[in-house]
Parts: C-alpha cells; sequence; structure tokens
C-alpha cells in the first residue's frame, strides 16, 4: 500500500527516533503548518523529511526572481532532487511566531520510501511507501561491537574537541534503535547518513557502522582537532 504525504525536505537526515526542530518562515512550508494544525486534535500530524540531493534547503529570493511555488529551488523534476528514502516526522509542538512563522518541533518515526513528487499544491506531496524495519541476522552481537566502538569513539572525539565525558550515557539494547542512534551522532556526510538510513536492516546498519567507527576513530587519533556538531543532536534547521 501507498500513501500520501507532506514533504519538507532538509539538508539532513532524519533518523527514526531522533529530534528535529524546526524554524518556519516560507510560505510554503506556512502553509503545511497551518494545515497541520488544521487537523483534529487526536489525528497524527505527520509530514516527510527527505534530504536534499541536489537542491537548496530555502528558496532563492530577491528582486526579479520569481516565485517558483511548492518546488523552488529543487528544478523542473523535485523527485530527482532527493533521495529516495526519507523518515516521517511526528509533530510534538507546534506554534505560530508573532511574525507569522511557526516554531514546530518533532520526532523522527517511520522510514518511507518516495515513490513520486505532486507540485501541485502549495507545498510538496510525495506518494510514499513505508519500509518496514527488520534486525537482520547477528543483529545483537553487533550491536555490542557497535556499542564498544562508539565509546571508544566518544572519548577520542572529546579529546580531538578538548572536551571531557560526562558519565557513560546508556544506550539502547534494541539493535535497531541502536543503529539509529549511532548514525545519528556519529559525524558524518549527508550520503553517508543517507545510506545509513537506507539500510535493508538493522544487521546490515550496525555492520557499516562498526566500519565506520572503526574508520572515524583512527582518523580522530591522528589529527588535533575536528570540527564536529554536538553528538545526538540535531541543529534547528532554519527554512
Amino acid at each position: 500500500m501507498t500513501s500520501r504525504l507532506p514533504l519538507f525536505p532538509l539538508g539532513s537526515v532524519l533518523f527514526p527516533g531522533l529530534v528535529l526542530p524546526l524554524t518556519i518562515f516560507e510560505e510554503r512550508y506556512r502553509a503545511l503548518a497551518r494545515d497541520l494544525l488544521a487537523l483534529p486534535e487526536d489525528a497524527p500530524r505527520r509530514f516527510g523529511v527527505v534530504a536534499i540531493r541536489d537542491g537548496q534547503e530555502v528558496a532563492p529570493t530577491g528582486p526579479g526572481i520569481p516565485d517558483g511555488g511548492a518546488a523552488a529551488g529543487f528544478g523542473p523534476d523535485p523527485g530527482r532532487a532527493f533521495y529516495e528514502v526519507g523518515c516521517v516526522a511526528d509533530t510534538a509542538s507546534l506554534r505560530e511566531k508573532e511574525d507569522g512563522g511557526y516554531e514546530l518541533m518533532a520526532t523522527g518515526a517511520t522510514r518511507f520510501r518516495l515513490l513520486s513528487v505532486d507540485a501541485t499544491g502549495p507545498y510538496l506531496v510525495g506518494e510514499v511507501e513505508f519500509l518496514e524495519e527488520t534486525a537482520g541476522p547477528g543483529a545483537g552481537p553487533l550491536g555490542a561491537e557497535v556499542e564498544r566502538a562508539f565509546r571508544t569513539y566518544q572519548k577520542q572525539l572529546a579529546g580531538a574537541r578538548e572536551r571531557t565525558l560526562s558519565a557513560a550515557q546508556e544506550l539502547p539494547d534494541d539493535p535497531a534503535v541502536l543503529s539509529y542512534l549511532v548514525a545519528a551522532a556519529t559525524v558524518v556526510e549527508v550520503p553517508v547518513r543517507q545510506r545509513l538510513l537506507e539500510a535493508a536492516d538493522a544487521a546490515t546498519r550496525l555492520r557499516e557502522e562498526l566500519r565506520l567507527l572503526r574508520l572515524e576513530t583512527a582518523v580522530i587519533g591522528k589529527l588535533p582537532s575536528l570540527p564536529a556538531t554536538e553528538l545526538t543532536r540535531q541543529p534547528t534547521s532554519h527554512n
């Protein structure tokens, strides 16, 4: 079965379980926010986040630049501008600001595959199919290895940034949940994050993360410092 889902393209990857703060000011996304607020109180306020492969998160504006509508900044075929797999975002809070924009807080939920994009409305809407979550063979033992490698990576990264780690955070036992947390917290580029999101199952994702963590830990150990975002923190996206 397929479903229609409002789309919110971003220059980053949303993973299941990751908190996503958004500051909304573009009119196309204000329209989406208004429609979300208009839903009944007990109805899920969901939209789909897709990472941008080729395009601009914020539409270009200025004198002489026409309003490109829902697909502004994404070219004549917006479906080609996005990665194929995205993540449903469940809205936790949404409020209108005095300037007419919105502050939104959402949490990543189910992954989906983007089949087509409809740009005829005020904002993009995708035809999607939801993807199942499976552990895959050997997910349990792989999870234990990834946890050890991740803790070593955290220590190495903290040292490179001349910081000390607080008491070790408790990591989830569920292999799928662990795989998404590690994917969100590892400092890598968008294409790598996207590959982790698209992994067929948790075991495949954990296996790739184990390779990445070992590689990144070795690289950090040879450099005096590395730029990085806060671990497990998704920066507010200004659209």
